[in-house]
């Protein structure tokens, strides 16, 4: 009961009590006053969905790292049996500053590459197609590096060396809440038990043992290092006399390795419990041996570029700052909770999210954008692939956490001066974004990269996420000459037929559905769609930083060709008049599509769109499709109003949306184990679906299906474009 002052009481006299009754109810009933939605249990939300291995699976390792530095390890906790991992899923320590040439006698560059001329509307424009003796160096080089091998020595008791078959008992997690791997296994009835982590803030892993093993002096831990190979390892453990490893000791209980691999320099400082012995024993090989009675042992080891000036941090100071960002990250940002769903699928869906978040965090939050197998092992020699980056972070912007895309969103503004140097080479203005490329944003020869053009307004939308996250003046001046330059190729791009007054894209072209003919390909439907978006998104940016509207710029928007139609349907390219009804045309990415899920819509005529996905749907060749697209069909339904189609996308049956049991999207054994788009896009789709998107429905998570068979808790998302 609300106690009214004396001085109401006595104005009122005894109407008093019923005023007090009438303002007790207008309190319960005022907005304010009405009870907020339970909290989800962030912690309970993400502990069901640990990762628990009983055996050495070769395919399912486990990863700890720090967005831009990672280390993968088999069921020891560290990379003991890595020769029995090599082929299935090699074990590596990378970085994305960790990058090796091979020797360039011949001076072979970017620069001095003979580029192809393809006649473009009467004009002959350079590319650097797939030709000459320099394209396999340039695909080649630079190629990522695995900084080198840590993994334990084990030792039975008759003295010899034990395999992975002589350990038993074996029990592994990840606990994702700490983001920490606890490794227990027994050797001959001995137990031995390990925990891994990898600092938040250092290129940094650090491990302790707690074994009878320590004291016996059957445990070491030994220290490897590889020759550079733009293999999936990303490593050559057969060429020993083409790289030095110079060993130093300016620390007690210590060791500072200097690598040099040809013109390449790197460090790595490690430091362990003291009274342990340190040894050489073999070409770029050291062990380090526990002292003798020990029960426990600790080691760690920090990866850096420069000369560190310390030894790297212990194990209680790593462990503690680990425990630290893990239960901040999971605390902030966004989370989806899936648990009161009658829908048996539920669990599956939450545990690919989750787990998605974590490896998204740790193998996609560098400095330069990820590889499509991120930080695990080399796809494509260790180069990243612009057109996949926006599928590998711009999920972070829409799960509250922005700086995690903000870190790879600086990578554009370090590389504008090659990529307006790679338009004006062509007779364009602006910048024109690489395919394939490296830290140094040279684009790598290829029959498919260079004729790419859906990276190019990504960086548009990177900056319109940031903006609508910030809603500042900064944001805008922080990004105004990557938006500006990028509108500026866009517009330049856009080639004017004076026939129609249209402006068309291509050819040549590769669209975003690759197995279409770069040579006469025009007009992809879903790049229609995308620069109509990125050119008025730039004008935005002009308005709102008070400059008038490009003239240029909106004549290309007005006059852009319109999407192409037949028969009720988008044609996925106006030069495919056969889309339908040629098979051939309905494999890899149905990008058409992505005009209306992963872009707003506008100017998509939603009858059209929906008898196309529905012909898709049924038609596809979908063992040909990748991971990335299924999340990509479930924004265009959501966005459809098909909530339920949206649900059965995310989850269709398909060889490459597998999500195994470390969480890695699946895509090619020997190959692509480890998929990341497919993660990424997992994210953004899920976000959209909940939090929902400019215009979509009132109500909660309007992309999934109200019918009672989903129910959906979320917090910090953001509403999508």
């Amino acid at each position: 009961m609300i106690k009214m002052p004396h001085s109401i009481r006595s104005a009122f006299g005894h109407f008093a009590p019923a005023l007090a009754t009438m303002l007790v109810l207008a309190v319960a009933r005022s907005p304010a006053a009405e009870a907020a939605p339970p909290r989800i249990d962030r912690r309970a939300l993400v502990a069901r969905h640990n990762v628990t291995l009983t055996k050495f699976d070769v395919t399912n390792p486990l990863s700890v790292g720090n967005g831009g530095f990672a280390v993968t390890v088999d069921a020891t906790g560290l990379q003991t049996f890595a020769t029995n991992y090599a082929r299935a899923f090699p074990l590596c320590i990378m970085s994305d500053w960790g990058w090796h040439s091979s020797p360039n006698p011949n001076g072979w560059t970017i620069d001095n590459f003979p580029f192809v001329p393809f006649d473009t509307h009467g004009r002959a424009v350079p590319y650097a197609d797939q030709v000459g003796e320099a394209n396999n160096f340039l695909r080649n080089n630079p190629h990522r590096l695995d900084l080198g091998q840590l993994g334990f020595v084990l030792t039975k008791k008759d003295g010899q060396p034990a395999q992975m078959t002589d350990l038993a008992d074996v029990r592994q997690t990840l606990d994702l809440w700490t983001a920490t791997i606890s490794s227990h296994f027994t050797l001959e009835g001995d137990a031995v038990d390990v925990r891994t982590v990898c600092h938040p803030d250092s290129d940094e892993i650090a491990v302790r043992v707690e074994s009878p093993l320590v004291g016996e002096g059957r445990i070491g831990v030994f220290t490897a290092f590889p020759y550079g190979s733009p293999q999936r390892s990303a490593a050559d453990w057969n060429q020993p006399n083409a790289h030095t490893t110079t060993v130093s000791h300016p620390w007690a209980d210590s060791a500072l390795f200097a690598r040099k691999l040809d013109a390449d320099t790197y460090w790595a400082a490690a430091a362990w419990s003291a009274g342990a012995r340190f040894s050489e024993t073999g070409p770029h090989r050291y062990l380090v041996t526990p002292a003798a009675g020990s029960k426990s042992f600790e080691f760690c080891c920090r990866f850096s570029p420069t000369p560190p000036p310390a030894p790297p941090a212990d194990f209680a100071a790593t462990a503690a700052a680990v425990v630290k960002h893990w239960n901040d990250f999971w605390s902030t940002g966004g989370a989806i909770d899936l648990s009161s769903s009658r829908d048996p699928r539920w669990m599956e869906l939450e545990r690919r999210i989750v787990l998605s978040e974590y490896l998204t965090a740790i193998q996609s939050a560098g400095r330069t954008p990820p590889q499509e197998t991120g930080l695990s092992f080399n796809s494509w020699n260790g180069k990243f692939h612009l057109e996949m980056h926006w599928l590998h972070a711009a999920h972070f912007a829409l799960w509250g956490r922005l700086p995690l895309l903000e870190k790879s969103l600086g990578f554009y503004s370090r590389i504008l001066e090659r990529a307006r140097s790679t338009a004006q080479k062509q007779g364009y203005a602006g910048a024109r974004w690489p395919k394939m490329t490296d830290p140094s944003g040279a684009e790598s020869p290829s029959k498919t990269g260079p004729f790419l053009i859906w990276q190019e307004p990504h960086p548009i939308y990177y900056a319109e996420l940031a903006y609508r996250d910030r809603g500042d003046r900064a944001t805008l001046a922080k990004y105004r000459d990557v938006v500006f330059q990028t509108a500026e190729f866009m517009a330049s791009f856009a080639w004017k037929d004076p026939a129609t007054g249209e402006y068309v894209l291509g050819p040549p072209l590769k669209s975003a559905q690759e197995t279409l003919p770069r040579e006469t390909t025009a007009n992809p439907a879903f790049e229609l769609a995308y620069w109509r978006w990125g050119l008025e998104t730039a004008q935005k940016w002009r308005e709102r930083l008070g400059l008038p509207r490009d003239p240029r710029w909106d004549d290309v928007i007005r006059h852009l060709s319109p999407f192409p139609v037949s028969d009720g349907k988008y044609l996925f390219t106006a030069t495919t008049p056969d889309s339908y009804s040629n098979p051939k045309w309905s494999t890899d990415h149905p990008a058409v599509l992505m005009a209306m899920g992963f872009l707003p819509g506008e100017g998509i005529d939603r009858a059209t769109m929906s008898a196309t996905l529905d012909w898709i749907w049924d038609h596809w060749n979908w063992p040909s499709a990748w991971g990335w697209d299924c999340p990509m069909v479930a924004m265009t339904a959501a966005r459809l109003g098909e909530p339920a189609r949206a649900i059965d996308a995310l989850l269709r049956d398909t060889p490459k949306n597998v999500f195994t049991s470390n969480g890695h999207n699946f895509n090619t054994a020997g190959f692509l184990n480890v998929y990341l788009p497919g993660n990424g896009a997992l994210l953004a789709a899920t976000a959209m679906m909940a939090a929902g998107w400019d215009g979509a429905p009132p109500g909660n998570a309007p992309g999934f299906p109200a019918d009672g068979s989903w129910t959906v808790k979320w917090e910090g998302l953001k509403k999508a474009p």
